[in-house]
């Protein structure tokens, strides 16, 4: 693909991903889409067939930036508790941001669709982060800076606990401080105290 594909595609991916946070995964056609980016409808058809090949390429998108941003924050001396207080702060700011937000689209998408449950790159990223907080539990163990006999157990538990919040902010709302709570309490069952 040439610059010029790469770039239609990447709009393409990044106007589809203003829609779905607009409209959710179900309400959206290549209509819709189409008519956010101002294309032929031909030319959509040149790059995607349709809506579930879209939207597994926002979340590739979305998950590759998102890694972008988290690796690019931390410090070259920072502590395996720093390294977890940063990726648990930006989980906080992913939760509270009312607007601008993929989730409901995300949920639809594993619901409703085959495809999500064939290929469920949800299951794939939520085991790679249980395996990276896992490491980084063990790092921290072994530094002295946290007390965990159960490191997988616990790091299941975060995303566990990551999850459950992610669904409660998009159901029943959730406030700043109830992140903060669960967040310490995170904290503290690794034997962390925080100010």
């Amino acid at each position: 693909m040439g610059d010029k594909s790469v770039q239609k595609k990447r709009y393409i991916v990044e106007t589809a991903r203003r829609v779905f946070v607009e409209k959710g995964f179900k309400k959206v056609t290549m209509k819709d889409i189409v008519e956010a980016c101002d294309i032929s409808r031909g030319g959509l058809y040149l790059y995607f067939e349709n809506t579930n090949q879209i939207f597994l390429e926002v979340m590739r998108l979305e998950s590759e930036e998102t890694d972008d941003v988290f690796s690019h924050s931390i410090a070259d001396d920072a502590t395996a508790a720093d390294i977890l207080l940063l990726f648990l702060e930006e989980q906080k700011k992913e939760l509270l941001r009312k607007k601008d937000t993929l989730t409901q689209a995300i949920y639809e998408f594993y619901f409703e669709n085959e495809l999500g449950k064939k290929d469920n790159m949800l299951k794939r990223q939520f085991d790679s982060a249980v395996k990276i907080i896992e490491k980084l539990i063990e790092t921290g163990v072994e530094n002295g800076e946290f007390y965990c006999e159960d490191c997988r157990g616990m790091a299941r538990n975060i995303m566990y606990v990551l999850e459950g919040l992610k669904i409660s902010a998009q159901t029943i709302g959730i406030t700043a401080e109830a992140v903060e709570r669960e967040l310490l309490f995170i904290f503290r069952s690794l034997g962390v105290t925080m100010c």
